[in-house]
């Protein structure tokens, strides 16, 4: 018989890998995942444009605890523990192996999200870990050392031991539940968002992207770098998500209505283009400026770039007029856009906020309020930007709230 019963309260990345491996470390523990929803594991299938980008080859902990906004000296201390190397040979353990891309991003050699569930699963299912769908958790009670769980489905389960795994939510009173147990909630908003600009005339060219521009807040020490990609509503790209979960406690202040300025060209200076520029008039005076673009921009942008600057078609190098010529400059290192609104992000729905890092134990993620309840995962008030950071904030805070759970029950 079965010992201890332990409920995982959320069947994600997180809730998953605090049942499986709670199960695998202490066979006493009778292990059941509760999901409020019909899908198991639906972020791990849509994230990476269904490849699921498990972590990122990020495998010094000082570097890594750089990549999450939020959390960063709770992190210290969790990442020791359990990091990238250890998620990877975690996975590989179980015939799952992470192949790394050029910008760090790791995904499983299959390149389909459905190798990463299927092992979870196959973990579930070897060490019998019950899972249940369609479970929403109305209530928790504490009853001595036992926890009742009130449900959606008018039943009622006892534990001896509850890791919430929930995931962000994107409303406060959606945590009235968990502050009921007596626990203090940062007040959730968005994370990893697009920039919106209705209208603006630039959104004609969605689709195109720039590998390497900065984009920096109006008014604020915000700047980031990366590929961004114009998009029919406006920016996007990491990094405008990198940005926005920077961010994202001050857009939420403005509302999402600021303002940004764009250098296309990432590192060049104004000082320094204005250098180059007498090159390129000398090398390409002959060439008509539409067909001779000499930056590794898309050809579509170059010309949009011209023709905002009013150059028209048959505009040769050696014949732009020092108005032009500035305004097209300014264009391509500091071109302002002003931001009405966000769109969310899809594949990595993330949310900033959640469960106070004051009220959990960093060695063990058990709550500092209530003895043998635990968190992991993103209901805590961390989060990650783009590129698998958040997972592996999963796979770290589920591995050791399993852990100092299957070392309780001995």
């Amino acid at each position: 018989m079965k010992e201890r019963r332990l409920v995982v309260i959320g069947g994600g990345a997180a809730g998953f890998f605090c049942a499986v491996n709670a199960a695998r470390l202490n066979p006493q523990l009778q292990v059941t995942i509760l999901e409020k929803t019909d899908k198991l594991l639906s972020k791990v299938k849509v994230s990476g444009g269904g490849r699921c980008n498990t972590t990122h080859d990020c495998r010094e902990v000082p570097a890594l605890i750089k990549k999450y906004p939020r959390g960063n000296h709770f992190l210290k201390k969790t990442f020791y523990q359990f990091a990238v190397t250890q998620t990877i040979e975690w996975f590989k353990a179980r015939g799952v192996l992470l192949h790394t891309e050029a910008d760090g991003r790791m995904f499983p050699t299959t390149n389909s999200s459905q190798t990463i569930i299927h092992c979870l699963l196959k973990e579930a299912d070897t060490y019998q870990v019950v899972i249940q769908t369609k479970t929403a958790v109305t209530g928790i009670e504490k009853r001595n050392t036992e926890f009742l769980i009130h449900t959606s489905r008018e039943s009622t389960l006892s534990a001896d031991y509850i890791c919430i795994a929930t995931g962000g939510y994107p409303k406060e009173n959606m945590f009235d539940w968990i502050k009921a147990l007596g626990h203090t909630i940062i007040p959730p908003v968005p994370s990893l968002f697009t920039f919106n600009m209705p209208g603006h005339a630039i959104t004609k060219l969605m689709g195109v992207s720039v590998p390497h521009a900065i984009i920096k807040i109006s008014g604020t020490k915000l700047k980031e770098e990366g590929p961004v990609l114009i998009t029919h509503w406006g920016l996007s790209g990491p990094a405008v998500l990198k940005l926005s979960a920077w961010g994202a406690r001050e857009l939420a202040d403005k509302q999402y209505h600021f303002s940004i300025i764009v250098n296309w060209l990432g590192d060049t200076t104004e000082q320094e283009l204005r250098e180059q520029w007498t090159d390129y008039r000398m090398n390409y005076a002959s060439q008509k400026m539409f067909s001779k673009n000499p930056f590794t921009l898309p050809n579509r942008l170059w010309e949009y770039f011209l023709g905002v600057a009013g150059i028209d078609e048959t505009t040769k190098w050696a014949e732009l007029k020092s108005a032009q010529q500035q305004r097209l400059i300014q264009l391509l290192v500091a071109y302002p856009f002003d931001i009405h609104g966000k769109t969310t992000f899809k594949e990595e729905f993330v949310t900033c906020g959640g469960i106070s890092l004051q009220d959990i134990d960093p060695q063990t993620m058990m709550s500092k309020k209530m003895n043998n309840l635990f968190f992991a995962g993103e209901v805590t008030d961390v989060d990650g930007v783009t590129g698998g950071f958040n997972f592996q904030h999963a796979w770290t805070s589920g591995w050791i709230a399993a852990k100092a759970i299957a070392v309780k029950v001995n």
